[in-house]
């Protein structure tokens, strides 16, 4: 008999009995029963049947890497490591009206434009719908075909006859497997969906792309497994007020995590930006306190930033923390490093930080640079216009020197920059034309910036 287990539409955890409210992540009146799966023999029953022995093969190998496409939007082909790779499955996320379906619309018009018989399979709008975004984008050309349907086993029989060597699945959340008894968006049918489609695409040789839907906390809806069993994972971020939009691999088995991809929202679709530094910090002004450049790394490709603080007299019993952008307890450890070991007290002060541009910095090398913001707006000192900070902060008020430094500065002097700051330490080249302070601990710096400390 088959045992009864239930899951949580919100965050995929199982249960051995139904509640109202999921331990796991909070939410109310979404666990469900894992209906219509059967739970296999028992696994006793595994020991009175031979299997068949399994190929083995060395470590070494002389079969060459498997061939990739291009599909000319440079921006993508970085993200995805140099390329769509064979035989791949890769799931993208992304915050309602980010614009995923149309990137991936673009993309797949300009795989198919490359040699790929490409498929794009709709199960949230209606073929016209898709139609008129291709005629907007200038795609009617493309030589792509176009499905609406949400029906699993219907979709993997087209695929199976029509062999393409693309899929683009928009949603995953929308697809239902006639074999599972629950409703379409559930855990049990996104798991049974991924899984077949994911199954398919090595088996076939078809490159899948599917997309999936966020919760509120910016995470990809529906059991974690399925990140696991796809091969690159991809964010599309980006902020509504702004026209900005970062495609960021997660994960990519094929190769480098944390690598972005920029794009511009425009009337005609997203077009790639090959120069993001220069975009980020176009809209930049007169130098003014609280306003810093900040030259970090993301993947493997260095990105220029500006970082705004401001720093004022709170009314509130309660000082106000706001970061927009940034981890909100990396900068509470910020201010307490600064008052701790600098002696500089932001009591009684309310503090907003913000990445211009809508960009999201999650490296540690943006220590210096917050630090160097809220010192300037606090006391009211603009640091020189072309000046890039970027480094670590410890606890004990140390400064640890950030990797590709030498990266880091080519970047800042490439845009016209002429000083920065960073720890001393590390392996860092000579840069011509911009001019290296080396500070060794937090207080050393506040002194030599700010003539305090």
């Amino acid at each position: 008999m088959a045992k009864k287990t239930f899951s949580c539409s919100a965050c995929g955890a199982s249960f051995s009995k139904w509640s109202g409210r999921c331990e796991g992540c909070g939410e109310w009146n979404s666990i469900s029963q894992d209906a219509g799966l059967s739970a296999g023999p028992p696994s006793k029953s595994l020991g009175n049947r031979r299997g068949s022995p399994v190929q083995l093969s060395d470590l070494s190998t002389e079969e060459a890497p498997p061939p990739r496409t291009l599909c000319g939007m440079g921006e993508l082909d970085r993200v995805l490591g140099g390329g769509l790779v064979p035989a791949s499955a890769i799931l993208v996320g992304g915050d309602p009206g980010i614009g995923k379906s149309t990137l991936l619309l673009q993309a797949a018009a300009q795989f198919a434009r490359s040699g790929l018989k490409t498929l794009y399979v709709s199960g949230e709008e209606a073929a016209a719908q898709v139609r008129m975004r291709a005629q907007r984008l200038g795609l009617t050309e493309a030589p792509v075909k176009l499905a609406a349907e949400t029906n699993l086993r219907d979709i993997l029989t087209t695929l199976e006859a029509e062999k393409p060597q693309l899929a683009v699945i928009d949603s995953i959340q929308t697809m239902w497997a006639d074999n599972v008894d629950s409703a379409p968006g559930s855990v049990s049918q996104v798991r049974a969906a991924a899984h077949e489609l994911t199954t398919f695409a090595k088996r076939h040789g078809v490159s899948i792309v599917m997309v999936g839907h966020v919760t509120k906390e910016g995470q990809i809806a529906g059991p974690r497994v399925v990140e696991h069993m796809v091969d690159t994972v991809l964010y599309f971020e980006g902020e509504r007020g702004h026209q900005f939009r970062i495609l960021r691999a997660v994960k990519n088995r094929f190769g480098a995590a944390d690598e972005i991809g920029v794009f511009e929202m425009t009337g005609a679709g997203l077009s790639e930006v090959t120069n993001p530094s220069a975009l980020f910090l176009s809209e930049r002004g007169e130098t003014s306190p609280g306003s810093v450049v900040f030259a970090g790394i993301e993947g493997t490709r260095p990105v220029l930033v500006e970082l705004q603080a401001l720093v004022a007299p709170s009314p509130h019993s309660q000082p106000r923390r706001t970061v927009v952008g940034w981890d909100s307890g990396r900068l509470a450890m910020i201010l307490a490093v600064l008052e701790a070991r600098c002696g500089i007290p932001f009591a009684g002060l309310d503090v907003y930080l913000n990445v211009a541009g809508g960009m999201k910095i999650s490296e540690p090398a943006a220590d210096l640079a917050v630090a160097a913001a809220l010192l300037s707006a606090r006391e009211d000192a603009a640091l020189p216009a072309d000046t890039v900070v970027f480094g670590e902060i410890s606890l004990s008020g140390a400064l640890r020197p950030a990797s590709q430094t030498e990266n880091r500065l080519k970047e800042a002097q490439k845009l016209g920059f002429t000083a920065a700051i960073a720890p001393a330490g590390g392996k860092t080249g000579t840069v011509a034309g911009l001019q290296l302070t080396r500070p060794s601990d937090l207080a050393g710096f506040v002194g030599e910036t700010f003539g305090a400390g």
